[in-house]
């Protein structure tokens, strides 16, 4: 059921959801597939947009990091998505969804917008945003941790 859950084929509270009845149609099934994948497994469509089995280390490894698995439930992961790959059309789905905005109405007041604090300086937006996640790696090392943060500060915040 949780696995259900992560595609989006049910609900949080285990009913099927409309992605669900349009993987029952066949003539969409793969492509309900891809996007689910994608969804799902966004992580890895990072590593490559268009996995294949010469990938499978890459994409066996980042599961092992990512969740901290063993080699065997690592293993097993990855052929699980690779089985779903199969079933999948991602050439098609590789289009990001389209988000709609949602209308103001009378029920719901405005929100007003956030007023930067006194004496902090305030910049036009450019309406381009970057959102950067960092996976850091299983180690115990703090030295590995100081040298990463080090070169992001060097190189993000360089002027």
């Amino acid at each position: 059921m949780p696995f259900l859950k992560a595609l989006g084929f049910l609900s949080p509270d285990g009913k099927p959801t409309q992605r669900y009845h349009a993987y029952r149609d066949h003539s969409r099934s793969k492509e309900i597939m891809g996007e689910a994948l994608r969804e799902a497994y966004g992580d890895l469509f990072l590593i490559k947009s268009q996995p294949t089995t010469a990938d499978r280390a890459a994409i066996e490894g980042k599961f092992k990091s990512f969740h901290s698995a063993s080699d065997n439930v690592s293993q097993l992961m990855t052929k699980t998505f690779f089985a779903l790959l199969a079933l999948a059309d991602i050439s098609t789905a590789s289009k990001p969804p389209v988000k709609t905005e949602k209308k103001h109405t009378d029920e719901s007041p405005p929100v007003p917008p956030v007023q930067p604090p006194q004496g902090s300086t305030t910049f036009a937006p450019t309406g381009l945003h970057y959102n950067i996640q960092i996976h850091l790696p299983a180690t115990k090392d703090v030295e590995v941790y100081n040298a990463m943060f080090k070169s992001l500060k060097e190189h993000l915040l360089a002027q």
